[in-house]
């Protein structure tokens, strides 16, 4: 007799919060943009656009690379800070992708467990959880919690923590190849999502194994990620 096969379990989501759920990448490049021209930093916007969803420190890292100015402590201090107040001053510009509030509203009744991990810091990233409704029993994780950023994968182990899983079990979703190197690097599931900007290719080779325009697209074929619905 052959005994009955279990099911297997259903993937635990954790998404990226900038340009996957929210529409905010081309805020921050602004912002970014608005911050160097006050230190005289001359850097393309296309350049910082591909730098999003790295952490603040990180991307200053890139943008000395990128110039090929070095900036001592204090300025690369005051570029983080001028940043700040400049996204801040755009926040009101910012708008919830779309589909974003139903896919979580979807996963919550198919009964999926989800998780929030942002490269964005806590006092940041409020505004945007506010947008979404996001309630105090959602697992989230921001970069005061961790010691390193996207692309490492600190982010997205920490939230697979606070759900209580191992990141093996989980899908991340994010719309930069800096969330999907993140999540490859921890031998988890990558989904992108077309909204931050980068092309399906440039998201396939970073770990993507499925491709979608946003969280609507995305909530339209949760059945191919694994998630019964209907």
């Amino acid at each position: 007799m052959t005994g009955k096969k279990s099911a297997a379990p259903t993937p635990i989501f954790l998404f990226d919060l900038d340009g996957t759920l929210i529409d905010s990448v081309y805020q921050h490049v602004l912002a970014w943009r608005e911050a160097l021209d006050t230190l005289g930093v001359e850097l393309s916007n296309w350049k910082i656009h591909r730098r999003i969803g790295m952490s603040g420190g990180l991307i200053i890292h890139a943008f000395t690379r990128d110039t090929g100015r070095k900036l001592v402590a204090a300025e690369a201090e005051k570029l983080q800070e001028l940043h700040g107040e400049a996204y801040g001053r755009r926040q009101k510009e910012v708008h919830l992708l779309p589909g974003a509030k139903e896919l979580l509203a979807g996963l919550d009744k198919a009964n999926v467990r989800w998780a929030i991990a942002t490269s964005g810091k806590r006092d940041k990233a409020q505004f945007a959880l506010d947008m979404l409704g996001v309630g105090a029993n959602v697992p989230v994780v921001t970069r005061d919690e961790v010691e390193h950023a996207k692309p490492a994968p600190d982010l997205f182990l920490a939230a697979a923590k606070k759900v209580g899983v191992d990141l093996a079990d989980c899908v991340v979703i994010g719309d930069s190849v800096w969330d999907l190197l993140a999540a490859r690097r921890a031998r988890a599931l990558g989904v992108g999502l077309l909204s931050g900007g980068y092309g399906e290719d440039e998201l396939i080779q970073a770990g993507a194994y499925r491709v979608y325009a946003d969280p609507a697209d995305l909530l339209a074929h949760l059945d191919e990620i694994g998630v019964r619905v209907g």
